[in-house]
């Protein structure tokens, strides 16, 4: 049995965090009689569990989510929290070798082909699929992931770039009023392009919460502000301007 404070030392996590796992129901160890919360070994290996869904990028809702369904299994989460970090670990390694690369290229070292440039930053691997079944449904995510695949490479590159050039576009103006006409019309662009190459068309509704997604999920704004920071929030506020204007 160890005391809240002794966990903290031990995991690095605060004391007021553990304080909020207990209040959303995500981590409840017993309580003394004096009010002291110990924590059992149980407590440990689920809190372990929580940290290994936390560097996957779980948001908490969703982890507590996971592991409150009486069909969960530690051990079989264990296989999958491994695998999941080993793809996680190998993407990572290839987008650091991509740096190594363009830095060298930089400095007029080594040639670089364009391809060479974005390998690892493939927009085609839906990192996100599962949320997106469960939020849009399958008929939609399937119909989306058999457009994409049928593409060619070439196909698939050229939406790759279509991709980028939207959100570089959208990074350069994410600190002016979402409601401008520029924004507007460069939101408009990301609609279209969302529905004329996925195979599923977005009701203005399903758009606005794509938008609330990028906010709510930590993996999306991570994702998606890596073109500037706040462009999550940006695109978020754009998009509902935008399904509102047009509803």
């Amino acid at each position: 049995m160890k005391h809240v404070k002794e966990v903290a030392t031990l995991t690095g996590i605060s004391v007021r965090t553990l304080h909020y796992y207990d209040q959303i129901g995500l981590l409840s160890p017993e309580t003394t009689d004096n009010g002291y919360r110990v924590y059992t070994e149980e407590d440990l290996e689920k809190l372990q569990q929580i940290l290994f869904y936390r560097a996957l990028d779980f948001p908490l809702k969703k982890i507590k989510n996971i592991m409150d369904r009486p069909d969960f299994n530690h051990l079989e989460a264990l296989y999958y929290q491994k695998e999941c970090l080993q793809q996680k670990k190998d993407r990572l390694e290839t987008i650091i070798h991509t740096i190594e690369h363009t830095i060298q290229h930089t400095k007029g070292e080594q040639p670089m082909t364009d391809k060479e440039k974005f390998n690892g930053l493939d927009f085609s691997n839906n990192h996100y699929e599962q949320e997106a079944r469960e939020k849009y449904g399958e008929e939609a995510v399937n119909r989306s992931s058999q457009k994409v695949n049928s593409l060619s490479h070439k196909e698939k590159e050229a939406l790759n770039q279509s991709f980028r050039r939207i959100y570089q576009k959208l990074a350069t103006i994410r600190h002016g009023s979402p409601a401008s006409e520029e924004a507007q019309k460069a939101i408009h662009e990301w609609y279209e392009f969302l529905n004329n190459n996925f195979g599923y068309h977005y009701t203005l509704e399903a758009f606005r919460g794509l938008g609330q997604m990028y906010v709510d999920d930590p993996r999306f704004t991570k994702n998606i502000d890596q073109y500037g920071e706040g462009l999550a929030l940006f695109m978020r506020d754009a998009m509902n301007v935008y399904a509102n204007r047009n509803n």
